[in-house]
């Protein structure tokens, strides 16, 4: 079973108990994945969180890096050179912003088949790769 890419909205939702129904189907989605040890993003994604949770969710710096410390058993992607150049061709020929290529590089990198995120239509293909909107 291939690992199935989380993105930043998805982990924001979770720790947002304020965002009523995404924040209980982010919980269940992410609760399934640690359950299944099939989880995966990138440092892209921790990083984005990080600056969220604590500008935007009143985290305090140690509380955001808890969770952070909590996903350190998924598969999580580091992104060299080389995948600045994969994701520069993502973003030139499939019309999708910078930051957004870079996150598709990773899960396909990471060989997912499912990205998590509302950041895209739902069920998008980018390859093998499909992107599913939780909250669908």
């Amino acid at each position: 079973m291939s690992a199935e890419f989380v993105d930043t909205n998805v982990l924001v939702y979770a720790h947002d108990g304020g965002a009523g129904a995404k924040h209980a189907k982010s919980i269940d989605l992410l609760s399934r994945l640690f359950e299944e040890q099939n989880g995966a993003l990138s440092v892209q994604v921790l990083a984005e969180f990080y600056a969220v949770a604590i500008r935007k969710l009143g985290m305090t710096g140690e509380e955001a890096e808890a969770v952070i410390t909590d996903l350190g058993s998924w598969a999580i992607h580091r992104p060299g050179h080389a995948d600045l150049i994969r994701a520069s061709r993502i973003h030139l020929r499939q019309s999708v912003s910078w930051w957004d290529s870079l996150i598709v590089n990773s899960a396909m990198e990471l060989g997912c088949r499912v990205l998590w995120s509302e950041d895209f239509a739902d069920r998008r293909r980018f390859g093998a790769l499909t992107v599913r909107s939780p909250f669908s």
